[in-house]
């Protein structure tokens, strides 16, 4: 690994594999996680992503390969990098009757490493951060799920991080609580933190995420942002036309892949397809009317997020619209 490559990732691994006996959770997998991004782990329950993730924060050794975090070997740099990364898991469990403030007081004084001048006003600067200074004083059990989350987010920024590991972030959110829980994700990045984010809701990380990856059955089988995830299969053309011979020659002459005509008689469609995604899709249009195609409709249709996963790993998934 180069330091310019060292430098511009977050969390790297290589051929990193774990096996409990002849079981093999995890299989050589390469995750590169660039820093600054909001990295979507995406797989079905018993992929390996908690024992990755364990692998990852030096939690659980494996059995071969390497990791690094935040440009450091794992885990035998575990004191160096731990106190640059910050962990919320799924439902944060706090002490009902103290206030959110003290809570985080109570943690923060179990943190060896944490100063105890500064205690106070990193206190009130993590609550300020993530919209609870107004309920700073209010005991826990009066939280909505939404604020306990937020609080437990708070509990991760008491000091600086450079990592953010979040597992679940939004699960159990009604809308609000999801919407203001991604806001605050998506500021954490713009402020130049690395966030990982580990979840079953494919429309959250659709929606959050500017990189994700994709494991099944231990091995990772995609990763990169977005776009390259979900744009891995064909993007579909539609066009609405009377004119279906002309209409068809000008997809085609696009290297578009068009198939039996569909749709009724009354409106007949003409669909083509593509292996590369189409970046100008007006052009397509131009020619068409170029051609004397007479346009009642046209739409391009990219594959989903959800529609990859499940030709990835061949399994459905939760999914919140």
């Amino acid at each position: 690994m180069t330091p310019s490559r060292a430098d511009s990732l977050a969390i790297e691994t290589d051929a990193l594999t774990k096996r409990f006996g002849t079981q093999t959770a995890v299989s050589g997998i390469d995750l590169a996680v660039p820093r600054g991004t909001v990295f979507g782990f995406l797989g079905p329950n018993g992929s390996g992503k908690t024992t990755s993730i364990r692998m990852m924060l030096g939690l659980v050794a494996p059995t071969s390969g390497a990791v690094t975090v935040l440009g450091e070997s794992m885990p035998e740099r575990l004191a160096t990098v731990l106190p640059r990364v910050g962990a919320l898991v799924e439902g944060p469990a706090f002490y009902p009757f103290l206030s959110g403030a003290a809570n985080l007081h109570r943690l923060d004084t179990a943190d060896g490493r944490a100063s105890s001048r500064t205690r106070r006003s990193r206190v009130a600067d993590a609550l300020d951060r993530v919209g609870l200074s107004h309920a700073a004083s209010k005991r826990v059990h009066a939280y909505s799920l939404g604020m306990k989350q937020r609080l437990g987010l708070a509990n991760a920024l008491l000091s600086p991080r450079d990592l953010l590991v979040l597992d679940e972030p939004t699960n159990g959110l009604d809308p609000q609580g999801t919407r203001e829980v991604r806001s605050l994700i998506r500021s954490f990045a713009a402020d130049g933190t690395t966030v990982f984010v580990s979840s079953h809701l494919l429309a959250e990380i659709d929606q959050m995420c500017t990189h994700a990856a994709v494991m099944s059955a231990g091995s990772l089988v995609a990763q990169g942002s977005i776009d390259e995830v979900r744009g891995a299969g064909d993007t579909l053309v539609r066009v609405q036309t009377p004119d279906i011979g002309d209409a068809r020659r000008v997809l085609e002459s696009f290297g578009l892949v068009v198939p039996e005509v569909g749709g009724a008689d009354s409106s007949p469609t003409v669909v083509g397809s593509s292996t590369i995604d189409l970046d100008d899709p007006d052009r397509i249009v131009d020619a068409l009317v170029a051609a004397g195609v007479r346009v009642r409709g046209f739409t391009v249709a990219r594959p989903s997020l959800e529609e990859r996963f499940v030709a990835l790993t061949g399994e459905g998934f939760d999914v919140v619209q």
